[in-house]
């Protein structure tokens, strides 16, 4: 007697609720990877704009323009294309009087190498990140982790 070929119920089912334990996991997994990208771009979005204002002040040899723009949600160098801060991430910026106007924040890179100074904080939901300051003297940009 031929023996027939196929799966039982019970097979079947095992799978299903197999599959149905993945996907009921990867949306928050994927949310997750998306929040950690998107922080990662940010922080390395804001260094390299503010380290290419200071290039370009000392090799035009005139002042250049980092902004942050917190009621547009952007930031980005003065007179360039501007970079839309995400959704998922909040900046603060601490910068000198006469280059804050309402929720426009500005460091000055002068043609000499210093700056206005200031700093630029990029963080998550959760708090934690990364504070972004730029000496005053030398315009070098300096990063380390913001406390809570």
């Amino acid at each position: 007697m031929a023996r027939e070929r196929g799966f039982t119920l019970i097979e079947l089912m095992v799978v299903f609720a197999i599959l149905a334990l993945v996907m009921s996991i990867a949306p928050s997994a994927y949310d997750k990877m998306k929040t950690s990208m998107e922080y990662r771009d940010a922080v390395r979005g804001v260094v390299s704009e503010m380290r290419a204002a200071r290039q370009m002040a000392t090799l035009t040899g005139r002042d250049s323009v980092f902004a942050v723009d917190l009621e547009h949600r952007q930031y980005g160098i003065e007179g360039a294309k501007q970079r839309a801060i995400p959704e998922s991430i909040d900046m603060r910026a601490i910068v000198a009087d006469s280059e804050a106007k309402g929720a426009h924040f500005a460091i000055r890179f002068l043609s000499s190498g210093g700056a206005s100074g200031g700093s630029v904080d990029v963080l998550r939901s959760s708090g934690d990140g990364v504070r972004l300051r730029v000496d005053w003297f030398s315009g070098r940009v300096e990063q380390e982790p913001v406390q809570k």
